[in-house]
Parts: structure tokens; C-alpha cells; sequence
């Protein structure tokens, strides 16, 4: 069967291309702009793309058009596929039929951590001999892909909550019915397509109503707006995480920046991981994963051995490199609350090291000002801040950055030429954005 993924090169498209080509599929795509490195990873894998929307890459005749999220009415291969009556479907549609419906899910949703988390259990399930296969919104540096298909029946899925597709408003995860459920956190966001926290509550619900009896959804107990999802209604076994309070399981901190941690279970002691992660939210991901690999067999110790070999994902704390003692950081945060664990995460790392935190207000919720007032508390473990401020941005953004004594910026170039004359050796440069932000680090080192 030939299938055409139209917005290709985004990470969960090129996840569901590259698993289709593994299953046999002839693959092509087309995305508004064919970038690397998805379409190098995509072209050496033998799938042809296109370079924008052009009604011309029908000529290829596909069987089914899988159409992601990114498109809507009025894209010229959208309009072709419906006056066409093409067969269409969304990623996650696809992946239900032809990927999860014999598998073992593990699901892993929530605000901030899916990524990581997904990549820290398909990790722990790799190294204990299952071979999962798995579908990530990043690239595991234990992995260098971000989906395979696999070699047994496990399946580990990043369930995220955006909606499927123009055609389909529900969130993308109510199609993978997962037998062990990962909810990290539960925050406002994607105000773009959500009114409201209860509108997100109520989509973590319908998750929530898939998970079979036999299954298992893991959470951490001081999360009160997943009390709340859980209020709603829950048919499954319920398992929840914490850090230094008594919970199913715990973890005690041996180092303040949670570099090092001990993990209990039901009051027993498991072992120890030590690894080259910082930050309490790492430490909160690796407790659900642990859990979530002992639902499937996985002895706790096994997978503290592997959390000890984990290796992160791109773009999650990435150190990009350090020029005359100036160490530069890529990070993908884009929310209040995970600017500020990161941030508290490097500050208790660096002590005090200057740090230096460059934001981009990419998403759509942080461009319309939703979190504005929360931005700066996210912010004080910086010693300075510098704000990239977009075209498009519906907010003040300097009356905010000026309560910390910073400054925005409207090129990155300016940025640059600032850090440049600011930094000195010691000195750590956080740049946080979910998007490519003109490629700055590499311009950054290349001016140091």
C-alpha cells in the first residue's frame, strides 16, 4: 500500500513515515518547507518528499493520505483530497490501526516531560532484552531515531494532548489505548485550541476511560489537577510518585540538583541512580518510568541500571558546546513551570556560576500572553535574561522582563552581539525554545 503524509518532516509525522516504511509501506510526504534533519533521516529510508503543498504530488496516486494536524481547509492538498474523495486519515488514527492494535501501550502524557519520559522507558525496556518499538516527539541520544516499530509485542507512545487533526478535535492520545498510563502533570496549556484547564481535564478523562481494568495509570500524588481527571472516574489500578514524601514510590534526593537519587518502593529500598540528568522533574520522570516498566516485568533494580546509562534527548538540557569556558545550553522549554525547574536545575548544578537565560515565546500560548504573569517567577534562578520578542507576540513583553532587571531583544543577531560582550569564562548560557530560534546556539559558539 503506498501512503502520503502530508506535514511530513514534523516529529511525530516523520515517526509514523518511518515506522509505515518499516512495516512494508510505500512512503511519500510533502511539508511546507523539507528541513534536515527529518528529511535526510526520511530520504535515506528511500521516502520521497515534496517540498510544499502542490495539488502536483498527487500524480504518485497514494492509497490513503495521512494528514497532519498542522494542515486545515484552505491547504491546496487538503482541498484536493476532499474534492478528490481521496482516502484520508490522521497519525494517530494510523497508528491505532496498523501499529497499536496488537500491542502492549505505554502511554506517557501530561504537560511537560512526555519526551524525555518516553525515551527514559523505551530505554529501560531496551536495555532489560524487550526491543519495544516506539513513537517519540524528540531523538533519544541512546537511540539516535525518534520511532521504530520494534521486535516485540511492547509499544511505548508519547500521548500528547493536541488535537488529532482539522477533521478530528479530539486529543491525539484518545486513539492509543494504552494498558500502562504515564500522566506527568496537568497544566494549562495549548490555549490556541483548549478554553480553558477543565476543557484539558476533561480530554485527560477520555484517556483515562480507555485504560483497561487489567491496566495501570502512574501519576504523582501531589498533582491535584489529575486528582481532579481521576475524580471524573477511573476503572483502573492507580499507582503514584513522589519525591522525599512516603508514596507507592518515592525518591530520596542524595544530591540537591538530582544528579544522584535513591528510589523506594512500598517502603523498600530499590537502589540508586546516578546519571548525567539534573533537575527534580527528571528525577519525578524517572520514578513513573520505573513504575511503568515494573508493570510489565521489568525487576526495579534492572531498570535503575539503565536509568544510570540514560542519555536524554536532544534539545533537553543539550550542552552544545563550551567555547572559552562558556558553556552554551539548548532547551526546550516553553512553559512557565518548565523554565523554572530547569532553571532550578542548573542553578543547583552551577551554584554560583552566572547564568545567563535567552527565551523565545514560541508556542501559541506563550505568544497570547497566557502565562505572562507567571514568566517572571520562571525566571529568577537566571542572574540575566534576554528575551527574543516576535512580530506576532500580544503582550508587553518589557514591562514583564523588567521586573528581573532584563532585556528584549528583536533579532537574534542583537542577542548574540550582547552575550558576546557579556559572557565570561564560567559563565552558562541557557537558550530555551520549542522551535529552531535562527540557530542561535551554533552562532553563539561561533562568535565565542
Amino acid at each position: 500500500m503506498h501512503i502520503h503524509i502530508l506535514g511530513i518532516c514534523g516529529t511525530f509525522m516523520g515517526g509514523v513515515a518511518m515506522i509505515a516504511r518499516e512495516l512494508g509501506f510505500v512512503v511519500t510526504g510533502s511539508d511546507e518547507s523539507v528541513y534536515p534533519p527529518m528529511s535526510t533521516q526520511l530520504e535515506s529510508l528511500g521516502i520521497e518528499l515534496f517540498d510544499g503543498y502542490s495539488s502536483e504530488q498527487f500524480k504518485t496516486k497514494p492509497d490513503l493520505v495521512v494528514i497532519g494536524n498542522a494542515l486545515g481547509r484552505g491547504n491546496e492538498c487538503v482541498e484536493y483530497v476532499l474534492d478528490h474523495k481521496l482516502p484520508y486519515t490522521s497519525g494517530p488514527e494510523f497508528i491505532a490501526k496498523y501499529i497499536l492494535q496488537d500491542k502492549w501501550v505505554l502511554g506517557i502524557a501530561g504537560t511537560h516531560g512526555k519526551t524525555t519520559t518516553t525515551s527514559m522507558l523505551s530505554w529501560i525496556l531496551e536495555y532489560a532484552g524487550f526491543s519495544p518499538g516506539f513513537l517519540v516527539g524528540g531523538i533519544p541520544e541512546n537511540f539516535g531515531v525518534s520511532a521504530r516499530i520494534g521486535d516485540s509485542s511492547f509499544f511505548v507512545i508519547e500521548a500528547d494532548e493536541y488535537d488529532t487533526a482539522f477533521f478530528d478535535k479530539r486529543s491525539k492520545f484518545v486513539h492509543y489505548k494504552p494498558n500502562t498510563l504515564i500522566i506527568n502533570n496537568l497544566e494549562f496549556d495549548h490555549a490556541d485550541i483548549f478554553e480553558d484547564l477543565d476543557a484539558i481535564k476533561k480530554q485527560f478523562h477520555h484517556l483515562v476511560r480507555t485504560v483497561p481494568s487489567t491496566g495501570l495509570i502512574i501519576y504523582p500524588q501531589e498533582e491535584n489537577n489529575i486528582d481532579d481527571v481521576i475524580s471524573m472516574g477511573v476503572w483502573t489500578p492507580l499507582q503514584k510518585t513522589s519525591i522525599e514524601h512516603d508514596s507507592d514510590w518515592k525518591a530520596i534526593l542524595n544530591k540537591p540538583d538530582g544528579s544522584e537519587f535513591t528510589i523506594v518502593s512500598n517502603g523498600n529500598v530499590v537502589g540508586t541512580v546516578s546519571w548525567e540528568l539534573i533537575g527534580l522533574h527528571n528525577v519525578s520522570n524517572a520514578l513513573a518510568a520505573t513504575a511503568a516498566a515494573k508493570h510489565v516485568g521489568i525487576l526495579p533494580t534492572q531498570a535503575l541500571a539503565a536509568l544510570s546509562e540514560f542519555k536524554s534527548v536532544k534539545r533537553r538540557m543539550e550542552l552544545k558546546g563550551t567555547v572559552k569556558g562558556v558553556s552554551v545550553y539548548d532547551d526546550f522549554a516553553h512553559h512557565p513551570t518548565a523554565i523554572k525547574l530547569t532553571l532550578q536545575g542548573l542553578r543547583q548544578k552551577v551554584g554560583d556560576a552566572k547564568i545567563f537565560a535567552v527565551l523565545e515565546p514560541r508556542s501559541n500560548t506563550m505568544k497570547l500572553g497566557i502565562h505572562k504573569n507567571e514568566l517572571a517567577n520562571s525566571l529568577v534562578d537566571a542572574d540575566h535574561v534576554l528575551m527574543f520578542k516576535p512580530e506576532n507576540l500580544h503582550w508587553d513583553a518589557e514591562s514583564v522582563i523588567q521586573r528581573l532587571n532584563g532585556k528584549v531583544f528583536e533579532s537574534v543577531t542583537s542577542i548574540i552581539s550582547h552575550l558576546k560582550t557579556e559572557v565570561t569564562a564560567g559563565d552558562y548560557v541557557l537558550i530555551m525554545s520549542n522551535g529552531g530560534f535562527e540557530n542561535i546556539h551554533q552562532r553563539l559558539l561561533d562568535e565565542l
